[in-house]
């Protein structure tokens, strides 16, 4: 986030009711990482490297093992340092997604523990849990849909019919009497999160929450295709951070667990 963006002097919604002055680290290249990696001796992998605590954890870096591909001599030239597949982090997002804002049970990240976070970690009083004495009640969200809203997505997916080739029988997949939508592949929820959900959504959710979401759906959408030039990948580079940003000030923590590692990495 550049140091003058407008994101950065809201106090309200934000993960912590302050001013943001970080700075993002400074990217290293393969080189740079591996003059780190020489600096701690005696690496010890298997089940007692996550007890290890190097010089720095936690202020300069949170590392508590060494990748053994260090060891290959070629590794700290490689100039792709990740491999991802994309499929799986669409399904991941879409899982995310889906599932919050269907208040799937057992799958949602709008859970207790995600509450509880919200009154730690956010300013958002809106989301906190209400203790009126004898039960604790949560707060519906703003981007969870209510019950009427969550049976029309689903009679929609329902009647969906695809062109051959382009998707699976999406409609197999849902029961629209128990409410839920199972067996879903990462083509399925590679479809839906670059099409689907802009229009599951559309009149359903508040127009920010919305504009969010499409944003993201559009970040996938032009990672896949099939042409893209350099300038292209830099205004995807700058934009996709502040749809994060936006998706933070709107979903709780628990959110990101799977989200953030892999965007980031996709930049």
């Amino acid at each position: 986030m550049p140091p003058n963006h407008r994101y950065r002097k809201k106090r309200k919604d934000l993960f912590v009711g302050r001013v943001e002055k970080d700075v993002a680290p400074p990217r290293l290249s393969g080189e740079e990482l591996h003059d780190v990696m020489l600096e701690y001796d005696d690496i010890v992998f298997g089940l007692q490297s996550s007890k290890q605590k190097f010089l720095g954890f936690g202020l300069t870096h949170n590392w508590v093992k060494g990748s053994i591909f260090w060891e290959l001599p070629y590794w700290k030239t490689n100039l792709l340092r990740h491999n991802l597949d994309i499929m799986h982090i669409e399904k991941n997002v879409f899982e995310n997604i889906f599932n919050t804002v269907m208040d799937v049970k057992g799958k949602t990240k709008d859970n207790i523990k995600a509450r509880l976070d919200v009154a730690l970690f956010c300013n958002r009083k809106k989301m906190e849990l209400v203790n009126d004495g004898s039960r604790v009640t949560k707060p519906r969200a703003s981007f969870v849909l209510e019950k009427k809203a969550q049976l029309l997505v689903y009679k929609w997916l329902k009647s969906l019919r695809f062109p051959d080739g382009h998707a699976s029988n999406i409609s197999r997949l849902v029961n629209t009497e128990e409410c839920r939508l199972f067996g879903m592949k990462s083509h399925d929820c590679h479809v839906f999160m670059q099409t689907l959900i802009r229009l599951a959504f559309r009149d359903l959710l508040p127009n920010g929450i919305w504009d969010a979401l499409t944003e993201i759906s559009y970040f996938f959408k032009d990672v896949c295709s099939c042409k893209l030039n350099v300038d292209h990948f830099k205004r995807l580079e700058t934009n996709i951070v502040e749809t994060i940003c936006k998706l933070e000030m709107i979903f709780p923590l628990l959110f990101f667990d799977s989200i953030y590692p892999y965007i980031y990495r996709l930049r």
